[in-house]
């Protein structure tokens, strides 16, 4: 067996490989980003190709950086942006379409339709609300707006996936014998997965009009779903596939009811395990699987998303240009004390939890002739914290706990004055690990359980290590002030489109 776990992580911006030995420390990391097409307002899509290109370029970059073969490497496990939806020809490989991501909005036209004026009306079967975020309506869209593509469809020559699938389909062959599946977290992003018997429910096909022989077989997070075909990994099992925020929930060793982390990246998503009993929400959250291991029940948690934080920040660099490198806003907004009575609500895609209102759009509330680009920066930092401070809020209450502390992960975490500020903002310590990247970690875990380098999932609680912990300090009374107007900024964004 090698002494090495991969990781490939498929981002919304970005692909990574990374390389992890036996103590889930990281050995070996290459990353590189791909381009966001943005055709028309509120369409966000990717090149599928051009995914597939990156993610084969790191794992060798990873595997050179390591010094390492496909003899050092014991499984490999993937991990993906969810909801992100791709069409393509299974006899030649080539995708119909853009890949249409999970922050595009194209499909509230057809939402509308779906629901017949209830958004909740497959809530009981999928977790979900209908939504543009959910992949079911991106499907219905391709097979309805690409000339051709039903027909294609239905005569049995297209296959249908989220990113996951779409990579394991090419690692294990592509169009000379690639396996065409995906797991229980993923499936159940796609408002067709019934959350009970893990399988694509006959009447969501119906009410969707997606042949059932277009989508992937549905297996457990945790198998062994066969081996790489060729390239620099050659021969290596697949052993675990877990839609991202799943992974990073499975890399913070969230095993037990009641844990929960929060990852700060394109968006944020906040996920509290629940055990095996899906708990399904009344106040704005999803309930979603959270992992399967082989022959086991699966767990589901509850989940608040939010489209837009770490978003926010490149949106700031790329479209106004305030900043040239991500890592600048920090010491931008540090040029002020506070914010200057300016909100920034980044609802670019609409509003996700706890709100679920499509037609919204951001806003930046409370100018004066005061406001200078560091309050903005402060204000584009703060979103993030309020947004997560609504999604906790919700939490409490459907799961009838308060939250503790809250575990913490992602790229945005090293910005250590945004961490202080989500503590004083939900008035809870805020705690980040020693491995901050624990998506990757999370895919690498289920991978070598799949293939016992590691035997049980509380195994892997050893290697999980504090790094930092950030304790309120703001006063009650200041607090409550800020989250108050911060709402109040929050209902300006609604109705926005007709």
């Amino acid at each position: 067996m090698g002494k090495y776990v991969a990781a490939l992580d498929q981002g919304t911006t970005s692909t990574r490989c990374m390389l992890f030995d036996r103590a889930g420390r990281v050995v070996a990391s290459a990353q590189r980003e791909h381009e966001q097409l943005m055709p028309r307002p509120g369409w966000v899509e990717h090149d599928a190709k051009e995914i597939w290109f990156r993610s084969d370029q790191v794992i060798r970059l990873a595997l050179q950086q390591a010094g390492a073969t496909a003899a050092d490497v014991s499984a490999l496990g993937i991990t993906n942006q969810r909801e992100t939806t791709v069409l393509w020809d299974r006899h030649t490989g080539e995708p119909v379409h853009g890949a249409i991501t999970w922050q595009d909005t194209r499909t509230g036209a057809l939402c509308e339709q779906l629901a017949a004026g209830d958004q909740d009306r497959f809530r009981r079967t999928t977790g979900l609300p209908i939504a543009p975020y959910f992949s079911a309506t991106k499907i219905m869209w391709l097979l309805g707006d690409v000339p051709g593509a039903r027909a294609r469809a239905e005569a049995g020559d297209l296959l249908v996936g989220t990113v996951d699938t779409w990579i394991v389909w090419h690692l294990t062959g592509g169009t000379h014998g690639g396996v065409h599946v995906t797991d229980v977290t993923n499936a159940s992003r796609t408002l067709l997965m019934d959350l009970e018997t893990l399988d694509w429910c006959p009447q969501l096909l119906e009410a969707t009009g997606i042949p059932r022989a277009l989508l992937p077989e549905i297996r457990p997070s945790v198998h062994a779903y066969g081996e790489v075909a060729a390239g620099p990994l050659a021969g290596v099992p697949i052993g675990g596939i877990l839609g991202d925020q799943q992974a990073a929930t499975f890399g913070q060793t969230c095993f037990a009811p009641g844990e929960a982390k929060n990852t700060y990246g394109t968006g944020n998503f906040l996920l509290l395990n629940t055990g095996e009993v899906p708990v399904r929400s009344t106040h704005g959250l999803i309930t979603t699987v959270g992992y399967q291991l082989e022959g086991a029940a699966p767990v589901y948690c509850l989940e608040g998303s939010i489209a837009i934080t770490g978003a926010l920040v490149q949106w700031l660099r790329d479209n106004l240009g305030l900043i040239t490198g991500s890592e600048e806003v920090e010491t931008l907004a540090s040029t002020v004390d506070d914010n200057g009575g300016c909100y920034f609500v980044p609802a670019f895609s609409g509003l996700y939890a706890p709100y679920w209102r499509s037609e919204a759009r951001g806003v930046i509330a409370g100018l004066t002739r005061f406001v200078k680009s560091g309050h903005i920066a402060r204000a584009v930092l703060e979103a993030t914290a309020f947004q997560s401070r609504e999604v906790v809020d919700a939490m409490a209450l459907d799961a009838g706990v308060p939250l503790g502390a809250l575990k913490v992960d992602g790229g945005m975490t090293v910005n250590e004055p945004l961490m202080q500020f989500q503590a004083d903002v939900l008035g809870v310590p805020v705690v980040r690990p020693v491995i901050t990247e624990t998506t990757a970690l999370g895919a690498a875990y289920a991978a070598g359980l799949a293939v016992g380098v590691w035997g049980e999932p509380d195994d892997l609680r050893e290697h999980w290590a504090e790094d930092r912990r950030w304790l309120p300090t703001m006063p009650a009374d200041e607090r409550d002030e800020r989250y108050r107007y911060w709402k109040k900024a929050v209902e300006r964004t609604f109705d926005w489109l007709d």
